[in-house]
């Protein structure tokens, strides 16, 4: 059952699903997590270059392309090369995942910011999200959102702000694309408000269901969720050291990031596909959702870590971090909320006496 709105498909609420659709899928004497790629695979994270698994898969056959591509900053999975190769590069890879993908289906494309940086000089910041737009809407894909995942550990800067913020940009091949925003509405703030004027008045005003938590996605510690717990903030925390999700890779984003995206544009065993599979966070997420996964990685290390964490995934056992918790602070008032010799400054950043 469902109505159909703006060229949307809006499906029920998955309150009205099995509770089972959400949880955990147990893994069958035909899983596994395999190399090469085949349709009927659950899942498949090939130990070589994407566009060589790309090569493998269907036109028009992954409904979700999720994926988080090397920032071309020098990481070890990375050779850094000119900005304007880097670009070239990933253009390949972006047709490539625009062919395989479904009518309806969606590519959400995650970056950050390119740094340029040259000896004697300030460091020069490029948002990757700005560059590649034209290059993914240049495939026929259409932008849906931006969304701004707002992170709050990461390198502190001296010459500029702190980089505290990523994006995502969400695309659809064609505009009749499968969206269900029911399974990831957050609570009303206000949701015994009634209308008073009008031929609503005196009616609920707001989706029982829940509303739409909009495009901004932030992180939001313990204390402040208690306070606030109506808030419309996604609580993503990124993956540092104490995260449980935390493996040997460099650049790991949470599963929970993933999660929003299988739930919401994805039905129950569709193929969900990462070009960078990374430590494998993508895949898990489809996994832990009833879909199946496809990835590649050109390190031997992260395949080994990719597949034993989506193993994991198909038996139960991940560790992961739960959806929507908060991250734990100390309360106002512990001894690591100040310090005894903190300076004291004015508001013009002026040492006081």
């Amino acid at each position: 059952m469902f109505v159909l709105i703006s060229h949307i498909l809006y499906y029920p609420s998955m309150a009205l699903y099995p509770a089972s659709l959400f949880e955990p899928q147990a893994a069958t004497e035909q899983d596994g997590v395999h190399s090469d790629f085949a349709l009927s695979n659950r899942a498949t994270i090939y130990p070589g270059n994407c566009l060589d698994l790309l090569s493998q898969i269907p036109s028009d056959s992954v409904q979700l392309v999720m994926t988080s591509p090397p920032y071309n900053i020098g990481k070890s999975y990375e050779k850094k090369t000119g900005l304007d190769a880097y670009i070239e590069q990933q253009a390949g890879v972006i047709a490539e995942c625009a062919r395989v993908l479904a009518y309806g289906g969606s590519f959400c494309w995650q970056v950050g910011n390119y740094i340029e940086k040259s000896a004697g000089t300030a460091s020069e910041v490029f948002p990757l999200d700005i560059l590649f737009y034209p290059i993914i809407r240049k495939t026929g894909l259409k932008l849906r959102n931006r969304i701004v995942w707002r992170i709050e550990h990461g390198l502190h800067a001296k010459t500029r702000l702190s980089g505290r913020h990523e994006t995502v940009l969400w695309f659809t091949k064609g505009d009749d694309y499968y969206f269900n925003l029911d399974p990831i509405r957050i609570p009303q703030k206000y949701p015994g408000k009634k209308g008073f004027r009008g031929a609503n008045a005196g009616e609920y005003s707001g989706n029982p269901l829940g509303k739409n938590p909009g495009d901004v996605w932030e992180i939001k510690d313990e204390y402040e969720a208690n306070l606030s717990p109506m808030s419309d903030v996604w609580n993503i925390p990124n993956v540092k050291s104490m995260h449980p999700e935390k493996t040997e890779h460099p650049a790991q984003y949470p599963i929970e990031l993933v999660e929003r995206f299988v739930l919401s544009v994805t039905r129950p065993g569709d193929l969900v596909v990462d070009p960078y599979m990374g430590s494998g966070s993508t895949g898990c997420a489809a996994l832990l959702h009833g879909r199946r996964t496809a990835g590649a990685d050109l390190l031997p290390e992260y395949v080994a870590i990719a597949k034993q964490r989506m193993l994991a995934a198909m038996q139960g056992n991940l560790p992961k971090r739960e959806l929507g918790k908060p991250i734990h602070v100390p309360k106002p008032g512990s001894k690591l909320t100040f310090r005894d010799d903190a300076p004291q400054i004015d508001r013009e950043g002026m040492l006081l006496k």
